[in-house]
């Protein structure tokens, strides 16, 4: 415990009685629901698993802090909303947090210290965050009991802002900052990340974008060989030699298609009548869609596009989309298909900004996928306590935050006895119903 002393403060009186206050409560902790993370995270065993791929060279007759206990509490931490690895000079003393790391609260080892977590971090060699970043793939097809028949991914890359002198930061002059722009790959259906890679601060070309989704989907094939897989994607990762691969080795794909001279003569036709339709009947928008065949010249061969046409008192507005499914309507495939995507973008906020994926401050590029892959696995927990929240209740569908806010930053009294640990979580918490129940239900079954 850090040694400085807070002076006893107080509060305006109230009913004619003065209020002292001073931070002397003894082993009380306000991340008293970081218990139910830690039960989460046993029960998946991230933590093992990832430390399972770091090779440490230490002497284990002298390590206090294995490197599953490092990775433990650093993923911990990030869950509660807790994204700097400072924090954790704070929290290593942190009751709840020595329990859910497998340590007593008052007769166990404190957790490790910034500078212990910020070496492992730096640690791993490129081939160990290769398989670190496997392993996040193996845990999303392990988040299915069976196969599934048919499953859609969405890639989408995000802006990450840099503030130093890190590695593989550029200047995108779109987002008009020094950045980096890590590919985001999700299951969106099942909210479920799939993978989340470290990359340049520009726009991915056609031959980077195929090398990723190869060696993705040669991953995920290795658990479903028969599950049809689809890519979706906006304009930027619809490039022949993406949708070249995808038909080569039998995926479906939907990617966002920019428009030009070309597709807008083969529209022509409808985009005239809708036109024609809002005007005569005065609407504020008028929407049709069609489909046509075009290829591109890089192309070398026509492929199936979709357009949605609008028409408002603005103008007209076309959006295509090129696809290799051969089923649905043209209104299907983007109103449907296409449009789901925009979930994915709530996905990324949940990653990026809840759980502040975008602390990507060190200088090596293989500390920040490092990162990047524990955001993962802190993604992970909170997303499976969500899930098992029953659907009547409103957090069912909360964002991490809200869950962080509810279920996490519960106030609990922590007490060490000779043959117990009691914990008295706050009496007025508004979630005690469903805390105890969520608790239970990942409990293992036993006698």
């Amino acid at each position: 415990m850090p040694d400085d002393t807070i002076l006893p403060f107080s509060f305006p009186a109230v009913g004619r009685k003065k209020l002292t206050a001073a931070f002397d409560g003894g082993r009380i902790s306000s991340d008293g629901g970081v218990l139910l993370l830690g039960v989460v995270e046993q029960q998946l065993g991230i933590a093992e698993k990832l430390a399972r791929l770091i090779a440490d060279p230490r002497n284990q007759a002298f390590v206090t802090h294995g490197v599953d206990d490092i990775l433990r509490a650093r993923i911990l931490a990030i869950a509660c909303g807790y994204e700097d690895a400072d924090d954790l000079d704070h929290l290593r003393t942190d009751p709840a947090f020595k329990l859910a790391c497998g340590r007593l609260p008052d007769s166990g080892d404190d957790l490790c210290s910034q500078p212990t977590v910020s070496r492992w971090e730096n640690a791993p060699t490129l081939r160990e965050v290769v398989r670190m970043t496997y392993a996040m793939v193996d845990l999303y097809c392990a988040s299915y009991a069976r196969p599934p028949a048919a499953v859609t991914l969405d890639i989408d890359d995000t802006c990450d802002v840099v503030h130093g002198h890190q590695q593989l930061a550029l200047f995108n002059a779109h987002y008009d900052e020094r950045c980096f722009l890590p590919i985001h790959v999700y299951d969106t259906a099942a909210a479920r990340p799939v993978a989340i890679l470290l990359r340049p601060g520009k726009t991915p070309t056609g031959a980077e974008i195929r090398g990723h989704l190869r060696r993705l989907v040669r991953r995920i094939r290795t658990h479903w060989p028969d599950t049809r897989l689809t890519i979706r994607g906006d304009s930027h990762y619809g490039r022949h030699e993406v949708m070249a691969w995808c038909e080569a080795n039998g995926l479906g794909y939907i990617f966002g298609l920019s428009g030009n001279d070309v597709l807008d003569r083969l529209v022509d036709p409808i985009a005239d009548d809708v036109r024609v339709r809002r005007a005569e009947a005065q609407a504020p928008v008028v929407r049709r869609y069609t489909e046509t065949r075009y290829g591109a010249k890089s192309w070398k061969c026509e492929r199936r596009v979709a357009a949605r046409i609008e028409a408002t008192p603005k103008g007209l507005d076309i959006r295509y989309v090129v696809t290799n499914l051969t089923g649905g309507t043209a209104e299907w495939l983007y109103d449907t298909m296409y449009c789901a995507r925009g979930q994915a973008e709530n996905l990324i906020k949940l990653h990026k900004t809840q759980l502040a994926s975008d602390r990507t401050s060190c200088r090596e590029p293989l500390a920040n996928q490092v990162r990047l892959i524990l955001h993962t696995a802190a993604y992970w927990l909170l997303l499976t306590v969500r899930d098992a929240i029953p659907s009547p209740q409103p957090l069912a569908t909360a964002e991490f935050t809200t869950l962080q806010m509810r279920l996490i930053k519960i106030g609990a009294r922590i007490t060490e006895a000779a043959r117990r640990v009691r914990i008295a979580f706050a009496a007025a918490c508004p979630e005690a119903d469903l805390f105890s129940g969520l608790v239970r239900s990942f409990l293992p079954a036993g006698p």
